[in-house]
């Protein structure tokens, strides 16, 4: 017959901050090169490869005050696009932007992660529970 081992409270201990760790991690989406990568792919064909825009046309996103006073609007925005007037940086724009419906809350996290922390851009990290509600509060649009 074989004896259990006590393990010492320090050992369980950093076994349960080790787990808080993990399960905190799987709330944030820190995968900075998807948001690239889907930039690239989805972003910069029309706001250009460093978000600066093009010209009165299509507005930039490198120091956008828009991503300031509209955070919680984004997830929105991406998943379903703008048909209205938007004004960035005191301009109006007035193009039509496509929504981005096939993306994932995690892939919407990552993109508006890079977005909004490139080109001048500080905003604090998202996490995919944020994203999540925000889409939450426009589905059905």
């Amino acid at each position: 017959m074989r004896r259990a081992i006590a393990r010492p409270a320090s050992a369980l201990g950093a076994a349960l901050a080790l787990l808080a760790a993990l399960l905190q991690q799987s709330c944030f989406s820190n995968n900075r090169h998807q948001g690239e990568k889907l930039y690239a792919q989805h972003c910069a064909g029309c706001h250009g490869e460093q978000g600066q825009g093009l010209g009165r046309l299509i507005p930039p996103l490198a120091g956008a005050d828009y991503l300031v006073d509209h955070r919680a609007e984004l997830p929105c925005l991406l998943r379903y696009g703008q048909k209205e007037v938007i004004v960035v940086n005191g301009v109006g724009y007035h193009n039509v932007m496509p929504g981005e419906k096939g993306l994932s809350p995690a892939q919407l996290t990552n993109l508006l992660n890079f977005i909004e922390t490139h080109w001048g851009n500080s905003a604090s990290p998202r996490t995919i529970r944020e994203v999540e509600q925000q889409l939450e509060a426009c589905r059905g649009r």
